[in-house]
């Protein structure tokens, strides 16, 4: 299975020079935030599987003119080919916006899907805009990652964490790709592929 992760920034691989053959071997498409509705409504325009999407810090536009074809995950568990995906988009509040959150308030959002992750038994796959704390987070508080997210990764061991916010273009030193215990951690910015039977 296939699964193209994206985030924060439209890659001209698939927004410019798409290869219409080679996004249909994709089978899902995670958007990670930060991008535009126009570019998810694109993709879903071309990919055979479903586009799935949390929200970023900036994506209050999507209030206004949502992705055409595409479904918002955030405080959900999302069912695909018998992959369990959670999404908790959003990014620690540092103006007031309105997918950004205090410790607390995404502490809360994380309790309140306690009962839905019981009844599916975990998930394979948590999908969220911002990192977990200490986890490829930055020191300034727009880019510190949840220090609750840790939580979840302890307690439930999902195979994969997804999240974008972190622009490898800021910081060539940033990771893509880590790991914290059996758990895969990718930084989606700008697109990873996925091969889950890889």
């Amino acid at each position: 299975m296939k699964i193209l992760c994206i985030a924060d920034k439209e890659s001209p691989a698939y927004w410019d020079f798409l290869d219409k053959e080679k996004i249909k071997e994709i089978d899902l498409i995670i958007s990670c935030g930060d991008l535009k509705a126009e570019y998810l409504s694109f993709l879903a325009t071309f990919c055979p599987g479903p586009v799935i999407y949390v929200h970023g810090n900036h994506d209050d536009k999507y209030d206004i003119k949502p992705p055409d074809g595409c479904e918002c995950i955030d405080d959900d568990i999302y069912l695909f080919n018998g992959l369990r995906i959670l999404g908790l988009g959003g990014s620690m509040m540092y103006n007031k916006g309105t997918y950004q959150y205090t410790e607390k308030m995404m502490e809360k959002r994380v309790r309140k899907m306690r009962r839905k992750i019981k009844k599916y038994g975990g998930f394979d796959i948590l999908v969220t805009h911002s990192p977990a704390r200490g986890l490829g987070d930055g020191d300034d508080l727009p880019h510190r990652g949840f220090e609750c997210f840790i939580d979840l990764l302890d307690t439930y061991k999902p195979k994969y964490f997804l999240h974008g916010h972190m622009h490898t273009s800021y910081d060539y030193k940033l990771k893509t790709t880590n790991t914290y215990g059996d758990t895969i951690v990718i930084n989606a910015y700008e697109k990873q592929l996925l091969d889950i039977d890889g």
